[in-house]
């Protein structure tokens, strides 16, 4: 909102200082300056209520050892994280931008389902919380709207390469000014640590027919449905020690800010050699805020932890983590970029899987790891919890760098 005041100042007053709101530069840092206060002088007053109304941590007993020391401790904390992402965007960001428009509907959309999560875990005493099938149920609907969007929105483009052409279904519902810009709607996405590494999913069914290109959205969306529904569950699996998920998620979004800013910054683009995604550099500012509302929040959450996410923090920075990813044309870089999350999903798909393979075959199930996801195996080992955060947050840093070295490493 900011945005348009100054930019009419600007405009019709032209008063000093109102032009520097139509940098992304200066709306990112003012965004994540405004991010950070919120979470952490709100956080505090949001963790205080919080207790008030008794809304702990229901802790079941896993042997662990601290764990009991955590009953109570306030959650729903994700709240925190969703309230300093979105006074801020929608303080300095361009409201009318498609992409900010799909992240501010994820935010709420994976913030309302987590609430839910929390609210019956929490007030109605069931401990396993929403069903897992109403989570999946959203997580496809957010997939579904995504994808559609994606495919079929007007200002969702990239910039064609020189040497490549539009098909001629695709120049027909071209405008003008499209052609002129050499933007196109296309179903493109980037292939990290690959030569001409831009890859169409139009591809996975014109191979049969041309004819068939209009049709790719059938299988670009179900894509679009398991990456989300995957991140997000990742994310929610990495939620189980003190400042692990909030930490580790803010190394990739800021790694994904990096992604959205170079994107969509058509001098930046063309001197790296990458596609230019317009409008996507608008991202930015959210992803600032998104960045700051993380940090903020981990003020809180670092051990030992003030306040916990609950599945209102983490589905939801799964999914908006998700969102932008595509929304960048990054998906494909995600198991290097959300290492975190997918070696803890991936342990516990293996511990459960070697657990129903053992008990058939032998009568008893065995397992590959003490406990699952894997940050409790290395507690059960006996590594404090800050020394297993700290370790996985190097290891995310680690990843995101080869992540972001993918835009000349080709």
């Amino acid at each position: 909102m900011l945005y348009y005041l100054f930019e009419y100042l600007d405009t019709h007053f032209n008063l000093p200082g109102t032009g520097l709101f139509q940098f992304i530069s200066f709306r990112s840092a003012m965004a994540i300056i405004c991010s950070l206060f919120i979470a952490i002088v709100f956080g505090k007053k949001i963790i205080n209520y919080l207790r008030k109304k008794q809304i702990g941590e229901t802790v079941r007993d896993l042997g662990l050892e601290g764990q009991n020391e955590k009953a109570g401790t306030p959650t729903m904390g994700g709240l925190i994280i969703i309230i300093a992402t979105l006074i801020p965007v929608l303080l300095f960001a361009k409201l009318d931008n498609i992409y900010v428009i799909l992240l501010i509907f994820t935010t709420l959309w994976m913030g309302v389902i987590g609430f839910i999560d929390d609210y019956i875990k929490i007030f109605r005493k069931n401990k396993q919380g929403l069903p897992g099938k109403f989570k999946v149920f959203g997580q496809v609907v957010l997939g579904l709207i995504v994808g559609a969007t994606m495919y079929f929105h007007p200002e969702i483009t990239v910039k064609l390469d020189e040497n490549v052409q539009p098909k001629t279904h695709q120049i027909a519902q071209l405008s003008d000014q499209q052609i002129a810009n050499q933007e196109t709607k296309a179903l493109v996405t980037t292939i990290p640590f690959v030569k001409n590494n831009e890859f169409d999913y139009s591809a996975l069914i014109t191979w049969v027919s041309q004819d068939y290109a209009k049709y790719a959205w059938l299988l670009f969306i179900p894509i679009v449905i398991f990456i989300i529904t995957a991140v997000s569950n990742g994310a929610n699996l990495t939620d189980g020690i003190d400042g692990l998920a909030a930490g580790s998620s803010a190394i990739i979004v800021i790694a994904l800010g990096i992604f959205a800013w170079v994107s969509g910054n058509v001098i930046f683009s063309e001197y790296l050699n990458i596609m230019y995604i317009p409008r996507t550099g608008e991202m930015t500012i959210f992803i600032m805020a998104f960045v700051g509302a993380l940090i903020g929040f981990l003020w809180y959450n670092a051990f030992p932890a003030q306040v916990f996410m609950g599945d209102t923090g983490s589905l939801t920075i799964g999914g908006i983590i998700a969102v932008i990813a595509i929304a960048v044309r990054k998906e494909l870089l995600i198991p290097v970029l959300c290492g975190i999350f997918f070696i803890e999903t991936l342990s516990v798909m293996m511990q459960v899987s070697w657990f129903k393979y053992t008990k058939r075959k032998y009568g008893e199930g065995r397992r590959i790891f003490r406990m699952s996801p894997i940050h409790h195996h290395y507690q059960i080992k006996g590594f404090h919890e800050s020394k297993i955060v700290t370790r996985f947050l190097i290891v995310g840093i680690i990843l995101a760098v080869l992540a972001i070295v993918t835009l000349k490493v080709r």
